[in-house]
């Protein structure tokens, strides 16, 4: 049997050397629009990825501007630095993990990302099918992260197996609180120390699974985020 392919349509980008203040100066990687489910609830609805410069640089991708087919994006993964932190999907998703082919194409990544620490969000439905396949990423160093609207959301991601974040209103003062299922929340450290960055954190990408991150909403799309959080609530 053929091995199954993603559709020559996708493009995928990856810029070396991010700009982001927030990220700092690691490698991120931005998928077609395509990617992206519509069960996520910010898809289109104050989605960070829609706002800015990264907005253009997403389109672009999507339109086929910039970025390259899986098979060369692969690569360029594959020839990063040993040990390399970067993150996979500023903007966008994995394709379709629940399917054959999506799986197959996480395994390609997991493969191209051996050696390396990379990691992503996810908010694609977890299927059976799709919670075995972000498991066993994680377990073999490319960690998938169970994206979440509410706590609640987050710790039934842990229960199953999953790392997990979650989004929380731009007013959340607390830094670290437990969970109603008795985990543990804490705040995106980057959002709230000064001059640290994802590359110094590498929380997303290594922490205990009993361990949620919280995002506090933020970008030009806040209050459509904080609205749907408030309808959840």
């Amino acid at each position: 049997m053929a091995t199954p392919t993603l559709s020559g349509r996708l493009r995928f980008h990856l810029t070396v050397r991010s700009s982001n203040a927030k990220t700092g100066p690691i490698p991120v990687s931005t998928s077609s629009r395509a990617t992206c489910p519509d069960s996520c609830p910010f898809k289109r609805n104050g989605c960070y990825g829609d706002g800015g410069p990264l907005a253009i640089h997403w389109q672009a991708v999507t339109d086929g501007e910039r970025g390259n087919p899986w098979k060369e994006f692969l690569a360029a993964i594959e020839a990063l630095p040993a040990g390399q932190i970067w993150r996979h999907n500023q903007a966008g998703d994995l394709w379709k993990p629940g399917t054959l082919t999506g799986r197959t194409a996480l395994n390609q990544l997991v493969e191209s990302n051996r050696g390396k620490r990379g990691y992503t969000y996810s908010h694609h439905k977890r299927t059976p099918a799709t919670v075995a396949a972000f498991k066993a990423a994680t377990a073999n160093g490319f960690t998938v992260n169970a994206s979440c609207e509410t706590v609640a959301g987050a710790d039934h991601a842990i229960a199953q197996g999953l790392r997990a974040v979650f989004v929380v209103p731009s007013t959340e003062t607390r830094t670290a609180w437990d969970t109603p299922d008795g985990n543990r929340a804490v705040l995106c450290p980057a959002q709230r120390i000064d001059g640290l960055t994802c590359e110094k954190c590498r929380l997303c990408q290594s922490r205990p699974q009993n361990v949620a991150v919280a995002f506090k909403a933020h970008g030009s799309g806040r209050k459509r985020i904080e609205a749907v959080l408030s309808a959840l609530a």
